[in-house]
């Protein structure tokens, strides 16, 4: 069983100052990745990992994840090894096929079908293994090969193979992290239907099992498991978690408080309840690497100390 790593999603833009004390704080906590969405609106993903980077020592660093649509392959490649460089190698890169149409028609850029999205995404992959990848690695990188990604690091002067997290729900995108990505990421949600905006709905525990199911499926024919992510949307360390998840219920209103509270994206309750979901979820589901939102990062922070070796 994968050992715990915790990270936090900075998804809140910040002038130096207040960008530089966030990553500091989210270090003092205990997180073991800082992370920067891909989102108009919030801060770019890699000068604020490169900000990151100088303000602390500890933490790796992570794009969470990159809108494929939004980029180049050969442009993209030229970003990643920069920022790795200027990171000191602390770097994952983690890629997805976007799901905000009206971010891309902001952009002026096409939104494609899911079809067309995840070919590109499939197009991408292959081209940064192309160019940033000088070590011979199978697809799949240090995971496939047997390698962890913390022991893929190659020595002063060498070239390094980048770990890459692939996040998504369908079949395609579980294929293509069973067998490319050294971190499968899950956000156990998908969009809401005929959505432009990027609403999102939670999965049921039933469906995220089938989503797990799923991906083992195709994973069979790794020599080594990928390290398995999800994506926090609630933590509230609290002594009423009813009052805590009525919101939700309130946007979700065919689940019942009961289901709610069995998500593994919903952690509320004392301390010491959070960490037995936490627990519980890396053992039905293999969640070893979990990651909440900024609004979170102090709540979860309280949690994350008795956690800490496990």
């Amino acid at each position: 069983m994968r050992p715990f790593r915790f990270g936090v999603s900075l998804i809140t833009p910040a002038d130096t100052g207040a960008w530089r004390a966030k990553c500091r704080r989210a270090e003092e906590l205990g997180y073991d990745v800082i992370l920067v969405p891909d989102h108009l609106g919030m801060p770019a993903p890699f000068p604020a990992l490169v900000a990151a980077a100088g303000a602390t020592r500890r933490p790796r660093l992570g794009t969470f994840v990159l809108n494929a649509g939004f980029w180049n392959p050969a442009l993209l490649a030229r970003e990643v090894a920069t920022t790795d460089a200027l990171t000191g190698g602390r770097l994952e890169l983690g890629l997805g096929t976007g799901y905000v149409q009206a971010e891309h028609e902001t952009a002026g850029l096409p939104f494609g079908s899911p079809r067309e999205r995840v070919d590109h995404l499939l197009r991408t992959v292959g081209e940064l293994d192309r160019l940033l990848d000088p070590s011979g690695l199978p697809p799949g990188g240090p995971a496939a090969s047997g390698r962890a990604p913390e022991e893929a690091s190659a020595g002063p002067g060498e070239r390094r193979r980048v770990p890459l997290l692939v996040g998504g729900n369908g079949d395609r995108m579980l294929r293509l992290a069973a067998e490319r990505a050294d971190i499968a990421a899950f956000t156990a949600v998908r969009s809401v239907p005929g959505s432009t905006t990027g609403r999102l709905e939670p999965l049921t525990a039933g469906e995220i099992d089938g989503r797990m199911a799923a991906y083992h499926r195709f994973a069979t024919a790794r020599p080594e498991p990928a390290e398995l992510n999800l994506l926090v949307q609630l933590v509230a360390v609290t002594d009423d978690p009813s009052a805590a998840v009525r919101p939700l219920l309130a946007r979700v209103p065919r689940f019942t408080e009961e289901q709610m509270r069995e998500l593994p994206i919903v952690l509320v309750g004392t301390p010491e309840e959070i960490r037995a979901q936490v627990r519980a979820a890396r053992e039905r589901y293999g969640f070893s690497y979990l990651t909440v939102l900024e609004p979170h990062m102090e709540d979860f922070g309280k949690v994350i100390a008795g956690l800490r070796g496990e």
